[in-house]
């Protein structure tokens, strides 16, 4: 059943890429692809000293210690995903391409977002890459008004990088909610209560199955929290956040 949720990514998104100028996205300066080599360095470093649980970032010093360090937050109040790997932090200017994406429609940008979230999973060991790709569902309504899932438009060429499947529709959000930019963290928490749910006729494809969570930006964590533990009430065996950048402080 899960098979026919699967969904490969569309050779569409490299028309789209080579509409794009050829100056950096975030620079201007002249660029052969979308990102200068002074940008890509800068900005997006091939590893971050962040927890390994939600991506928060860490002293270098205690990373040093212990590689894969825990926040104290993920130490004492375990979440319901087991990691998250973020490309960049949710900063200026590289909330540009974020921004860019989800408001401006610049929809050329995602393959760039996911060669950089790829770049960021590529160092780490075997372990943290997903049987499966799944992604945050938008609320119908917001769906209508972008025409797009962000999220999807990332997910679609990270699983080709990845080499493993992306259901698009394994994930439902059964209500609409208010945007969670607009809310405490306290907030964000009953306002994502019981919002999503899983297609019933594929939960028995996802026993056992290390499940990966596609979203653009990861704030508080409250949205993937929500997701992890509706794709572990599955039968998920694990659940590792992927989102292109993550905000510094909760």
């Amino acid at each position: 059943m899960l098979a026919r949720l699967l969904s490969c990514a569309s050779p569409l998104a490299a028309s789209l890429a080579s509409l794009l100028p050829s100056a950096c996205a975030l620079c201007q300066a002249d660029a052969p692809g979308t990102l200068c080599l002074s940008c890509q360095t800068h900005h997006f470093p091939a590893a971050r000293t962040a927890c390994s649980c939600c991506a928060l970032p860490l002293p270098d010093s205690l990373i040093a210690v212990e590689p894969r360090s825990l926040c104290g937050h993920c130490l004492t109040q375990p979440p319901a995903f087991e990691a998250t790997i973020a490309a960049s932090l949710y900063v200026a200017p590289t909330d540009q391409l974020v921004r860019s994406l989800k408001f401006g429609g610049q929809l050329a940008l995602a393959p760039l977002m996911a060669r950089l979230l790829y770049q960021a999973i590529a160092v780490l060991p075997p372990s943290v890459r997903p049987d499966l790709l799944c992604v945050v569902p938008l609320g119908r309504e917001r769906l209508q008004q972008r025409g797009f899932n962000q999220a999807l438009e990332i997910a679609r060429p990270l699983a080709r990088q990845l080499k493993c499947p992306v259901a698009p529709r394994l994930l439902l959000r059964t209500r609409d909610t208010r945007p969670q930019a607009l809310l405490s963290p306290a907030q964000r928490r009953h306002n994502l209560h019981q919002v999503f749910a899983l297609q019933e006729k594929f939960v028995s494809g996802l026993a056992g199955l290390h499940v990966g969570v596609v979203d653009d930006v990861m704030t508080t964590g409250a949205t993937l929290e929500e997701t992890a533990r509706t794709l572990k009430h599955g039968g998920a065996a694990r659940v590792t956040n992927f989102v292109f950048a993550r905000t510094p402080l909760h």
